[in-house]
């Protein structure tokens, strides 16, 4: 059974700075991607970031660009977010995602919820002002 679990969330003050962790298991593939994902209060959930197991090859929507950077363990299972200069509109549960067919694509597939198969239950980034 493929599991996501993250974790790492809390409540920061505006321009400091979280750590999130998501942990994947239960499966097996040559060549995969696992996204960040974030709902805000009211909002769609909008991807933030992604990460290809078959090269690190990292990516980010603009707005969290130079702010946010991901990461993996050496046997590139669990996804780090390192997120600093946080701000309020980064308020969201955040959740990981993971494609097991490819890694984040060339025009930006990655963003697309429905490019991935499996989910986590998210945790919660409450920045405050």
């Amino acid at each position: 059974e493929v599991q996501l679990v993250e974790s790492g969330g809390d409540l920061v003050q505006a321009g400091g700075s979280l750590r999130l962790s998501c942990e994947a298991s239960g499966f097996s593939a040559d060549e995969y991607s696992i996204a960040w994902f974030r709902q805000g209060p009211g909002k769609e959930r909008e991807a933030v970031s992604c990460f290809s197991s078959y090269d690190g090859r990292t990516d980010y929507v603009d707005s969290v660009k130079g702010r946010f950077t991901a990461s993996s363990d050496s046997a590139k299972t669990t996804v780090f977010l390192e997120m600093s200069r946080l701000k309020p509109e980064d308020t969201a549960m955040y959740y990981c995602a993971l494609d097991v067919i490819s890694g984040c694509g060339d025009f930006g597939e990655w963003r697309q919820r429905s490019y991935y198969g499996y989910w986590g239950q998210g945790t919660q980034v409450t920045v405050s002002s």
